[in-house]
């Protein structure tokens, strides 16, 4: 295995470290994925706690022929310079697709890839915008969505903190109540807004209502019912962040018809797909905070079906 320092975006506003990985001893060009991050802001190993699972992932698929690019997220390397900068309203589009766009090009120049054998593999909310970025530029051979939902963002949210009120009490609980309903309520009627309105209202941070709108307005079933490409949907079992009744299981109802959708249900993983510790939302930070490493069953799952695609 070899790895090789590289920068999305080089002569851009926002430059990104990252890490190009390639198998070893290569004779004749391979085929690539590019990895895109869930929520949040991440680096390039999509680090949470004491997970890496990007840095697990590359490594992996190297040893099986396979290269990928990774690079840190823009707000994770830029947050605050994003925040700052008041001619552009951050969407998904600033934050995720156009940094993939860039990474996919500068696989697609390197003579040591196979540029007609580029994959997607995104995680969480990364996985939510796969088939999307495929269609605004990306232009992959397959798309690998890793814990992903075909939800609205702001439905998930919304689910999720519902989850952490109901096993709460006291205190916890009366700050929990607060922040869902305030949710709520600026989610309420969130698509009769107009733009303009949604720009100006913040949810948390430096984000606005109209992220959440862009991204709503952009469906994940739409993109689903006209890809033709080849895809892989995977999900673990003990994953509390999706779900698999509302989020694998509707997968498999939107694209109950293609024959070119493949599922894996990986039983005892969690979100990041190492074994689960305790399958529990309040627990969340003690979920992420014990070193473990993907296994070999879903990488082998990954490189195999990239191999049959290729």
């Amino acid at each position: 295995m070899e790895i090789e320092k590289i920068i999305i975006g080089e002569n851009t506003k926002y430059p990104l470290n990252g890490l190009l990985t390639l198998p070893e001893n290569i004779t004749e060009p391979v085929p690539a994925v590019v990895f895109v991050h869930g929520s949040g802001s991440s680096n390039m190993d999509e680090k949470v706690g004491q997970l890496t699972p990007f840095k697990d992932l590359a490594e992996g698929l190297a040893n099986k022929g396979i290269a990928s690019i990774r690079y840190d997220k823009r707000s994770f390397a830029h947050g605050l310079k994003m925040v700052r900068d008041k001619s552009t309203i951050i969407t998904v589009k600033e934050e995720t697709i156009d940094d993939a766009i860039l990474a996919t090009e500068l696989l697609k120049k390197d003579s040591r890839i196979d540029s007609h054998n580029i994959f997607i593999i995104g995680h969480s909310m990364g996985g939510m915008l796969a088939p999307r970025i495929d269609s605004e530029g990306g232009k992959y051979k397959g798309l690998i969505i890793m814990a992903g939902t075909p939800r609205k963002l702001e439905d998930v949210m919304l689910e999720q903190n519902e989850a952490v009120l109901s096993s709460t009490k006291g205190l916890v609980n009366w700050i929990v109540r607060k922040q869902v309903a305030k949710l709520s309520g600026l989610f309420s009627g969130l698509y009769e807004l107009s733009d303009e309105e949604a720009k100006k209202k913040k949810v948390m941070g430096g984000t606005t209502l109209y992220y959440f709108k862009e991204m709503g307005e952009h469906s994940v079933a739409d993109y689903l019912a006209t890809t033709k490409k080849p895809m892989l949907i995977v999900q673990g079992e003990k994953d509390f962040q999706v779900s698999v009744e509302k989020d694998f299981n509707e997968y498999k109802r939107l694209l109950n018809d293609k024959t070119n959708v493949e599922f894996r249900l990986y039983e005892n993983l969690n979100h990041a797909f190492v074994n689960y510790l305790y399958g529990d939302i309040l627990k969340a930070k003690q979920e992420y905070n014990t070193e473990r490493h993907i296994g070999e069953e879903v990488i082998s799952d990954i490189a195999d079906w990239i191999m049959k695609n290729v």
